[in-house]
C-alpha cells in the first residue's frame, strides 16, 4: 500500500514540471516577431509560431534570435525575434484588414471618448454613427470604446450629446500608423531597433 502511494506521488511530481513549463512555452510561441521584406524593410509583426513556420518552410530566414530555443525530437531551433522573407513581396498601400484587433491597435487600446487605456478584453467597438442610423462598419466609423461610454452613448449621434466627444478623428490604417505600432512594440526589444529606424 505504501509503495503504491509513493508511485502515485512520484507520478504527480513528474507531471508538475510539464504543467509549469507549458504556459512558458505558450508565451514564447506568442511573442511578437518583426517580419522584414527581402529588402530589409519592416512590413509586419507576427507571432513566434507563425515565424517558425515561415522559417521551416524556407520562406524566411532568421535575422535576430530571442535567446530561447525550441527543442523537438530531431531538431533544436532558436526562436526568432526578427525574420526576413527570402523573396521580395510587393505590399499594397492598404494592407490591414478591418477587424476588432486592428481597430484596437490603431486606437492603442484607448477609449476614444474618455481616454482610459484598458486591456483588449475590457474594450468594445463603437459605431460613431450607429448602424441603426445608417452607419457602416468602416475605419472612419469604428472606434475603441469602454463599456460605460458605449452604454452612455447608446443609439445616439455625437451631436445629440453635449458631454461626449471623440479624442481624434478615426482614420484608416496607413503605412505610417503600421510603422508607428511596430516601433511601439519593438521599443521593448533592442534587436528590432536597427530595422525600425528610430
Amino acid at each position: 500500500m505504501i509503495h503504491a502511494r509513493k508511485q502515485k506521488s512520484l507520478a504527480k511530481m513528474a507531471t508538475l514540471p510539464l504543467i509549469e513549463q507549458r504556459p512558458t512555452t505558450v508565451k514564447v510561441m506568442q511573442t511578437p516577431v518583426l517580419v522584414l521584406n527581402a529588402s530589409y524593410e519592416p512590413i509586419n509583426i507576427c507571432g513566434a509560431r507563425r515565424a517558425l513556420v515561415l522559417v521551416l518552410k524556407g520562406v524566411a530566414k532568421t535575422e535576430e534570435e530571442q535567446g530561447a530555443t525550441l527543442h523537438a525530437a530531431r531538431v533544436r531551433m532558436p526562436m526568432p525575434s526578427v525574420i526576413r522573407l527570402l523573396e521580395y513581396r510587393r505590399i499594397p498601400h492598404q494592407t490591414r484588414a478591418l477587424s476588432r484587433k486592428n481597430i484596437l491597435l490603431r486606437d492603442r487600446n484607448t477609449c476614444q471618448y474618455c481616454s482610459v487605456v484598458l486591456p483588449a478584453g475590457e474594450l468594445t467597438l463603437d459605431h460613431v454613427v450607429p448602424r441603426s442610423r445608417g452607419g457602416l462598419s468602416t475605419w472612419e466609423n469604428l472606434v475603441a470604446c469602454c463599456h460605460s461610454c458605449n452604454r452612455r452613448k447608446g443609439n445616439r449621434l455625437l451631436a445629440e450629446l453635449d458631454d461626449m466627444k471623440l479624442l481624434k478623428e478615426p482614420r484608416p490604417f496607413s503605412l505610417h500608423t503600421s510603422r508607428h505600432i511596430m516601433r511601439m512594440i519593438g521599443h521593448q526589444d533592442p534587436r528590432w531597433r536597427r530595422y525600425l529606424y528610430f
